[in-house]
């Protein structure tokens, strides 16, 4: 079911908020602050992720014998840090996903209600 299915008099409606409305609510407090958590929260996460992902692609470039090193059977240390940038990827997610559900998103339900008043 898509929001096109729904009648009109099922689905909620707030009303829209002029184009000043939302110049005033970028320079409020509110949003600003929203936006530095944001900030604070994903570059350093990005920053990081890419550095383990250079790492890999450089030891993976310049340190054969390293990579090729044997763990157990046939795994060896390429074929571990290959896997920890999946396991690495899914767990940044998590993360995120987890932040923004308990921090970011009741601070932007919060600035939209003020916007665009309560839902109808």
């Amino acid at each position: 079911m898509t929001t096109s299915d729904l009648s009109p008099e099922a689905s909620p409606e707030r009303p829209a908020p002029d184009a000043q409305a939302f110049i005033d609510m970028q320079a409020s407090p509110e949003f600003q602050d929203l936006r530095r958590r944001l900030r604070v929260f994903v570059f350093p996460l990005t920053a990081f992720f890419l550095a383990w992902y250079m790492l890999y692609v450089l030891v993976a470039t310049y340190a054969h014998e390293f990579m090729a090193t044997k763990v157990w059977g046939n795994i060896n240390i390429g074929i571990i840090f290959g896997l920890g940038q999946f396991v690495s990827t899914f767990i940044i997610t998590a993360v995120y996903v987890r932040f923004a559900n308990r921090d970011l998103d009741p601070r932007a339900a919060a600035i939209r209600d003020e916007l665009e008043g309560p839902l109808k």
